[in-house]
């Protein structure tokens, strides 16, 4: 047992190798650190060898100068890697320390010393951004041009310090801002995509609520009705039942296209389910409709509302009359639920400060509309929505053709096969 322990850690732990370096190839690289940069301080060898071998004049001097030149270096380049330090007053009079400290030994000194100004450019280009970089690497290679010339080292050499300098300062910088700009894009992607998610379980429970509130208050009401009608008429209780099964089915298929994101919206289906719901409940249905035909997202919103309106009436009123009335131009199409629920002086159902009607005024808001409720001028209540009559299509309303295994294929038709208005008469 012991053997076969140890055989299958020693089998164990070459995949947790494997698994590491799978990892360690999956990981994006970052950015560039300060450290990338401190490798150019081995630019200075030459003016260090000058001093260890005695042929720089003044070499205490010249080794004070070394030592704070690279300390300056070193504070600087890691100060521009954080941008509030990099912009930071701090860090400028630490550029322009390190800026005389290179001239003064650049004059100084001449010969290697004058790979001071390159490393000075790295450093502009680690601090620097925009036009203060290119008027600052510009006026630096200038200055170390001038400056090798006037040291006399002829040739070649005073204008390869010049361009040197130029380049090693824009090149950092162009680095370092493209590194900075995909960080921030990368960081853009993060929160959109967090916000997408957070807009799609809004959005999922937003739809769950409508679907089940009324659902399960239709279901509700018609099992009232339907223990009610047992005892006297039978076959009216079966045709509750029936009603039962029809809404059960047609809410799973309706749940399946909320999760699936496809909602096919039909306010005169909407419409006859609330004649089906409220006659149900006892609340006598009174429907008026007129303006130009309805885009299938003004449909789909509109439905959205009666199904949310019906909930609350047959929740909440003790209503016995509701009216809808639908009524549009070319513009604007607006609905009004009113019911004779509430009398003048009991407490108003209410309004806006539901979660159903909190979502739906978000929604219609998002598409340009509005929605009002609250106590009618006559008592009762009433609400109000209005929506543009073109509305972009934000949301599928064509049905996925592939059906899922677990829903039953006449969940598809649910009331066409047995209508709710049909079994009301």
């Amino acid at each position: 047992m012991a053997r076969n322990r140890t055989d299958k850690g020693a089998n164990a732990r070459p995949g947790r190798w494997r698994n590491r370096r799978r990892r360690r190839g999956n990981r994006r690289p970052g950015p560039p650190g300060p450290y990338t940069l401190l490798p150019w301080l081995l630019m200075g060898l030459g003016s260090f060898s000058n001093l260890f071998q005695g042929e720089a004049p003044n070499p205490w001097l010249g080794g004070l100068g070394l030592l704070t030149f690279n300390s300056l270096y070193v504070s600087v380049v890691f100060r521009g890697f954080h941008k509030k330090k990099r912009e930071s007053p701090v860090t400028y009079w630490l550029l322009a320390a390190m800026a005389t400290v290179t001239f003064a030994l650049a004059i100084g000194y001449g010969g290697s010393w004058l790979l001071f100004f390159p490393l000075l450019s790295l450093a502009c280009g680690t601090v620097l951004r925009h036009r203060q970089l290119a008027a600052g690497l510009l006026s630096l290679a200038v200055v170390a041009t001038l400056v090798a010339v006037w040291r006399g080292n002829g040739g070649s050499d005073p204008w390869t310090i010049g361009y040197g300098t130029f380049i090693s300062g824009a090149v950092t910088a162009a680095i370092l801002t493209l590194a900075e700009t995909v960080m921030e894009l990368r960081a853009t992607r993060q929160e959109l995509a967090r916000t997408a998610v957070e807009k799609e379980r809004l959005r999922f429970s937003r739809d769950l609520h409508d679907l089940l509130g009324h659902t399960l208050s239709v279901i509700v009401v018609k099992s009232e009705a339907a223990r009610r009608l047992a005892p006297r008429d039978m076959n009216a209780a079966l045709t509750q039942v029936a009603d039962i099964e029809s809404v059960g089915r047609q809410a799973l298929t309706e749940i399946r296209e909320a999760v699936t994101g496809y909602r096919e919206g039909s306010l005169a289906t909407e419409l006859d389910r609330a004649r089906s719901a409220l006659t149900a409940a006892g609340i006598e249905p009174v429907l008026r409709r007129s303006g130009p035909p309805l885009a299938p997202q003004a449909e789909a919103l509109l439905g959205w509302v009666v199904r949310e309106a019906v909930t609350n009436v047959v929740r909440h009123s003790h209503a016995t009359t509701c009216s809808f009335v639908v009524d549009g131009n070319a513009e604007r199409v607006r609905l009004t639920v009113t019911d004779d629920g509430r009398g003048p002086g009991a407490p108003a159902t209410p309004g806006i400060g539901g979660t159903g009607l909190t979502g739906l005024t978000e929604r219609l808001a998002a598409t340009g509309g509005s929605l009002r409720a609250g106590p009618g001028p006559q008592g009762g209540f009433v609400l109000t929505a209005e929506l543009p009559a073109e509305i972009p299509a934000e949301l599928p309303v064509k049905l996925p053709a592939d059906m899922p295994a677990d829903v039953p294929d006449e969940a598809a038709s649910g009331a066409a096969t047995d209508p709710p208005r049909a079994r009301e008469r």
